[in-house]
């Protein structure tokens, strides 16, 4: 239940009553007993961050923000682009990156 301020127009009293939202506002001033309260316009409650730990939980550390930085820029040394990764076979084992065929000679000796 929020806290609402009053202050009365006759006597200039101001107070804060804890009330329900569905409440309808206070009319009666408790220090000249007139009907003249008005419920002020407040700014809201305030965020408090309470707990040593705060800052420490909820944000990424240094050291993630710096490979993630890392990670995003392009490498400079290979001209931009990555090489692509070798392939695996089903055992697991990675394999030699594949070769083009030998072609036959053709020459005096060969078929055509």
């Amino acid at each position: 239940m929020p806290t609402y301020d009053y202050r009365c127009k006759a006597c200039g009293h101001a107070l804060e009553v804890f009330q329900s939202i569905t409440e309808g506002p206070k009319r009666k001033c408790l220090a000249c007993g007139k009907n003249k309260l008005e419920r002020q316009i407040g700014a809201g409650a305030g965020i408090l961050f309470k707990g040593s730990g705060f800052y420490q939980t909820d944000y990424r550390s240094a050291s993630y923000e710096k490979a993630a930085k890392a990670e995003s820029q392009p490498a400079s040394d290979s001209g931009g682009e990555k090489p692509p990764a070798p392939a695996s076979n089903s055992a697991g084992a990675t394999s030699e990156p594949s070769k083009p065929a030998a072609k036959p000679a053709k020459g005096k000796g060969a078929d055509a």
